[in-house]
């Protein structure tokens, strides 16, 4: 079995399908697995960790960006096309797997064209351009959100959930029980794969106020590269002790150790909180394309796992105090879990490969009628 994955530009898009190509190869250790990115995001970096392997094709994005910008990308789909009908031929692939982006569709048209069955992933609230551009060329389209089916041929979709490293999955039950005051709480606070300077920003702002807390409160904290020195330094002059990173490579284990999470609020984020039935305080990207992280937020928000602070309302003093309202209140805090919890959808990557299974044999068995006849 040959699989071709187009997935990349950001850990959204990423690691759901990391998490499908490892099951993939749970379930069929001989599978040959390819993914096909562009040199602009963490790809690279983040599958050499990860031990896949990489072709780059010449995609850029096309939404939200300057005129010229739209016009390079524009003059770049012809080249994309004709890298990924090469990369499809070489890899005689049988399945090609689309997660969005700019990177999926010069893939699936590409598959469509050599009459390859594709399939994608639509792990946001609201869909992107480039999932319902491709949408009628593809064999089956798994969302994570009952919400999202209006926006596709009923026929074709699967509401699966987000897959997740099976990592994630190892997460123990919300414990009932670990409701005591003063005990020590862990706060993991990220902005995404590439960090969010407004975040870091609010953080440091926050860290005089969080002092109080210091003898009973623990931090981890992923800036990504850029803003990674600042934040250090921030920390350093409040004395406030904190592992603070540019990256966490191996977020399953930090995550399970967390308490409350204050992040950013992608679709692969708040699968990882679901599946793992961590509250949260989520600040969604407010130029994310449709605003597709505010609408994810409200769907966590409204089972009661989430708070919701919009960007536009973010302070220092507004952060702390949610931050401290919540791990102050233990019976708030073991609430907000057990609503995670109650988010989790821990089948999905076992579901996908099933379904791709499927589609798979049904293209075999048509090619083999028309070979018949």
């Amino acid at each position: 079995m040959n699989i071709v994955i187009a997935a990349g530009g950001t850990g959204g898009h990423l690691y759901p399908a990391i998490a499908v190509a490892r099951q993939f190869l749970q379930r069929d250790p001989s599978t040959r697995i390819l993914f096909v990115g562009t040199t602009r995001g963490i790809e690279r970096k983040v599958l050499a960790h990860e031990g896949f392997p990489l072709q780059c094709i010449a995609a850029n994005p096309l939404m939200g960006k300057r005129p010229s910008e739209i016009v390079k990308a524009l003059l770049t789909l012809p080249v994309s096309l004709w890298q990924s009908l090469r990369i499809l031929k070489a890899q005689g692939a049988d399945l090609v797997f689309g997660v969005g982006g700019y990177t999926s569709p010069a893939m699936l048209v590409a598959a469509f064209l050599r009459r390859i069955p594709g399939v994608i992933l639509e792990p946001n609230a609201y869909p992107g351009m480039a999932n319902k551009a491709v949408a009628p060329l593809v064999q089956r389209i798994f969302l994570a959100f009952e919400s999202t089916v209006q926006f596709f041929d009923r026929r074709k979709a699967r509401v699966v959930g987000t897959p997740v490293r099976q990592a994630f999955l190892d997460a123990l039950e919300p414990d009932a029980g670990r409701v005591e005051e003063g005990t020590m709480r862990h706060l993991l606070i990220f902005g995404g794969s590439q960090g969010a300077k407004a975040i870091n920003s609010a953080v440091i702002e926050a860290l005089p106020l969080l002092g109080a807390m210091k003898d009973t409160l623990t931090i981890t904290h992923q800036t990504g590269e850029a803003d990674h020195a600042r934040v250090v330094a921030a920390y350093e002059n409040a004395g406030m002790p904190a592992q603070v990173v540019p990256f966490l490579y191996d977020m399953p284990t930090v995550l399970r150790t967390a308490d409350l999470v204050v992040s950013r609020a992608g679709a692969m984020t708040i699968a990882e909180l679901t599946v793992c039935g961590k509250p949260a305080i989520l600040i969604p990207l407010p130029t994310a394309i449709y605003n597709h992280q505010l609408r994810n937020a409200e769907v966590m928000a409204k089972a009661g796992g989430a708070v919701l602070l919009p960007q536009a309302e973010l302070t220092g003093a507004g952060l702390a105090r949610a931050i401290m309202d919540i791990l102050r209140e233990p019976q708030r805090l073991q609430t907000m879990s057990r609503h995670s919890w109650n988010m989790r959808r821990s089948d999905a990557a076992d579901t996908i490969v099933r379904e791709c299974y499927d589609v798979i044999r049904r293209r075999h068995e048509t090619s083999g009628s028309a070979r018949a006849l």
